[in-house]
């Protein structure tokens, strides 16, 4: 098994890796899927073995920019031997420059980037002018509080757990970047008060994966309709004016 509940903690560990069957099956999947009135998010990353980012990043956008309205790029899986080393100033640039696309661009960043990393990360979005950041991916880290037996499994930690750390570097990224990027808070989110957490942070929009697998399906109506609640009883009237408010 590469995943594990870490249902003490309502945590999940995984080192599941990129498995798939290639671009062009992906490629085929999206086309054969049709467009619907949803957002369609293409993430990629790279191969784990003979892999060139400032080749290989780039020609996956070129693929898959027509069928997405929006990429990500994932420069944070825990589990990609290096991949974490491309959120350098010096990598991340090379990257981005040699991207050319005329749809949103968001790089995914991880909750155990340094102060001064998370800095230099900002610095090349704003410079290459990407839409945003999503912040954050699992993390390393192994809080002491955690009570599974399967906290010492390998892999990157996500679920409750991550929300503190990764909440308080999207405030962070919030005030670094001065509203000219778009945030998407991820970390942690299983609850109507955790998302407007994220929303007042400095996240126009959130993601959620540990929430999802234990909450199921039935969670995105209630987060959606607790949300509104939440921001109707703090006197906003539209989720924009809670953005950052609490950074």
């Amino acid at each position: 098994p590469r995943l594990f509940r870490l249902e003490e903690d309502a945590a999940v560990i995984n080192r599941m890796g990129f498995n798939n069957a290639g671009l062009e099956v992906f490629l085929a999947n999206l086309r054969r899927a049709g467009r619907t009135a949803a957002a369609v998010g293409a993430n990629v990353g790279i191969n784990k073995e003979g892999a060139d980012p400032e080749r290989d990043y780039p020609a996956l956008v070129n693929a898959l920019s027509p069928h997405a309205d929006y990429l990500t790029i994932n420069i944070s899986s825990p589990n990609t031997p290096g991949l974490r080393d491309l959120q350098s100033e010096a990598r991340l640039t090379a990257i981005l420059s040699a991207i050319t696309t005329d749809k949103p661009v968001f790089v995914k960043i991880a909750p155990d980037l340094s102060p001064e990393g998370l800095e230099a990360v900002i610095s090349v979005a704003l410079a290459r002018n990407i839409a945003g950041l999503i912040i954050s991916n699992t993390t390393l880290a192994r809080p002491d509080t955690l009570r599974s037996p399967r906290k010492t499994e390998t892999g990157g930690l996500s679920g409750a757990p991550l929300f503190g750390p990764s909440t308080a570097m999207l405030a962070r990224a919030h005030q670094l970047c001065g509203g000219k990027l778009t945030l998407i808070g991820a970390g942690g989110i299983s609850t109507p008060e955790q998302a407007l957490a994220k929303i007042l942070a400095g996240a126009s929009l959130v993601q959620l994966y540990t929430g999802f697998a234990y909450g199921g399906p039935a969670l995105i109506p209630a987060l959606k309709s607790g949300l509104a609640a939440l921001l109707r009883a703090r006197g906003f009237s539209a989720l924009t004016q809670a953005v950052g408010a609490g950074a």
